[in-house]
């Protein structure tokens, strides 16, 4: 992977992004370690969330504009899904181990 000469600087690290793009997150999937940073970006015009599925959760976005980021560093290791609360059919996971 090359860094980027164009656009948007390059994350400093893979693996710990997650772009919100054509509804949907991509990776929908993501696996990280315990003690990750992981950054959401929006990239649709709509706003979006990142919000943990089920009660209790730590993902807690307020509504994301275009080009609006969120992040969270995860300290325990889990599964956590999340969803956009404006549109709950975009869904995403991110497993810690």
């Amino acid at each position: 992977m090359s860094p980027s000469t164009t656009g948007a600087p390059a994350a400093p690290v893979t693996g710990n992004a997650v772009a919100i793009k054509n509804f949907a997150f991509s990776p929908a999937t993501l696996k990280v370690k315990v003690g990750t940073t992981v950054t959401w970006t929006n990239q649709d015009t709509d706003p979006h969330t990142v919000t943990s599925a089920g009660s209790g959760g730590p993902l807690r976005s307020a509504a994301l504009a275009t080009h609006a980021a969120y992040t969270y560093t995860f300290t325990k290791p889990g599964t956590y899904a999340y969803l956009c609360t404006i549109h709950p059919f975009m869904t995403g996971t991110v497993e810690v181990t």
